[in-house]
């Protein structure tokens, strides 16, 4: 497997019906002109900027472009998905100022890119998101992209300031690449609501955030912390950051301790990985577990094991994936102070300030809900913000919805779920009708479950 096209799935991909809201309407726009006005939009804060008039903003009509790029999606969306096409306007791609070079994409070799649409018929919403895993840009267009601007809305997406499995590689001191994650989708909403109010003539009425896995993250994160930004937000399976902990390194190391025959499957159930989900550890452990560990604690704990994975997570795949033997003994309780005050500096709080939707999967493998969405629903009750939050549980559901395709007896896809899960969301915003706090999706016994899911 080429080393290019195996690390954005099996590598980035770490922490990886219509849509609601109002449909698009000439009105919204005036009816005006095929890519009218887009001279006059400019991202406020852009280093570069590069603006193209395209005819179908949908993977359907950008694959095979530099318009998006359908390597970097590989693994998140079942391969029977329904996606819509036909949705022309305006597509800005370029970066904010940045001292990193991850991300290669258009040659460019420079970090901060971000990609905004904005479809001829806008509905007056701006859809906002950021990189799954450790992903770019692009990784969402299928998932989330496609289905947004079918309903009239803007999209915009970050590759959130740093990608690829070295990005614990970029900042100056531990933490410092997650935090720009943060940073970066933060000013990415604040420059696309002010371009999109140069195309259409007024900002934003609605503005959501959402994402998938470290995407989810920072739905969660942004709620918390700049909920002037937004009016709501969908949650798929988000990866949790706590000081003390639970996190996912206090549950991988178990797992890569299993890997390397030093601990049982007992230990994997009491560290929250589900019991049924046995049948996804051996994909999970040549895929996920090791590397995951590995990266992410280089980012908060460099000094735990200075050579692995040291200045690079390796340079072919088996390299990239292996785990590093140290980590089976990783006990993060046991840490210096500092290490749990860099997982402090993007640690959750629970304190969302509007209304979130949160999906996860029963049978997530890489962050099992016992140790991650459950803990998140509790720390909302517990801040009082309880009715601020709807959880939904999908039964069947995993990290990656790829994975479906092998085991379509066993699992379920999420995204249709996500996609009724918006619906919602759009109608407790703009319509009042709270959702039932907490439920369960049950798997259908027959039925489409790659394109529905009545939640």
């Amino acid at each position: 497997m080429r080393l290019s096209r195996a690390v954005p799935f099996l590598a980035a991909t770490l922490l990886a019906a219509s849509l609601g809201g109002p449909a698009p309407a000439s009105a919204a726009t005036g009816g005006e002109r095929h890519c009218a006005r887009q001279d006059r939009v400019r991202v406020p804060g852009a280093a570069f900027q590069q603006t193209a008039c395209l005819d179908d903003l949908t993977t359907t009509g950008l694959a095979g472009t530099p318009y998006t790029d359908m390597t970097d999606q590989a693994g998140l969306t079942a391969r029977d998905t329904r996606t819509p096409s036909g949705i022309p306007g305006i597509q800005i791609d370029g970066y904010f100022p940045d001292n990193s070079r991850f991300n290669a994409t258009h040659g460019w070799n420079h970090d901060a890119q971000f990609v905004i649409r904005m479809p001829d018929r806008w509905n007056g919403g701006l859809v906002v998101t950021g990189a799954p895993g450790t992903r770019k840009q692009y990784a969402t267009d299928t998932a989330i992209s496609d289905q947004v601007l079918a309903r009239g809305y803007a999209y915009a997406a970050t590759d959130k300031g740093n990608s690829g499995a070295d990005f614990y590689r970029d900042g100056r001191r531990p933490g410092d690449a997650v935090a720009e994650w943060n940073r970066r989708t933060t000013e990415l909403t604040r420059a696309a609501r002010k371009a999109v109010a140069q195309r259409y003539g007024h900002a934003p009425r609605r503005t959501y955030m959402t994402g998938i896995s470290n995407g989810g993250y920072l739905t969660r994160w942004q709620l918390e912390n700049h909920p002037e930004l937004y009016d709501g937000g969908v949650d798929w399976e988000g990866a949790l950051w706590t000081a003390h902990g639970p996190s996912l390194l206090t549950s991988l190391p178990t797992a890569v301790a299993r890997m390397l025959g030093s601990a049982r499957d007992e230990d994997l159930y009491a560290a929250g990985f589900a019991r049924g989900s046995e049948f996804l550890w051996p994909y999970h452990e040549r895929a996920y577990w090791g590397i995951t560990q590995k990266i992410y604690r280089a980012e908060f704990d460099p000094t735990y094991d200075p050579a692995c994975p040291g200045t690079s997570a390796g340079g072919t795949v088996e390299e990239i994936l292996a785990p590093c033997a140290s980590d089976a003994a990783y006990d993060y309780a046991s840490r210096p102070a500092s290490v749990h005050r860099a997982v402090a500096r993007v640690a959750l709080t629970g304190r969302i300030g509007r209304p979130l939707i949160t999906l996860h999967g029963d049978l997530d493998t890489l962050l099992p809900k016992a140790a991650d969405s459950d803990v998140y629903a509790r720390m909302v009750d517990g801040s009082g913000r309880g009715r601020l939050h709807s959880y939904v549980t999908v039964v069947g559901g995993t990290h990656v919805d790829g994975l479906y395709d092998t085991y379509p007896d066993r699992l379920r896809p999420i995204l249709p779920c996500y996609r009724s899960a918006f619906d919602e969301l759009v109608s407790w915003v703009e319509r009042g009708v709270r959702p039932p706090a907490d439920r369960t999706v049950g798997r259908p016994a027959d039925g489409d479950v790659v394109n529905s899911c009545a939640l």
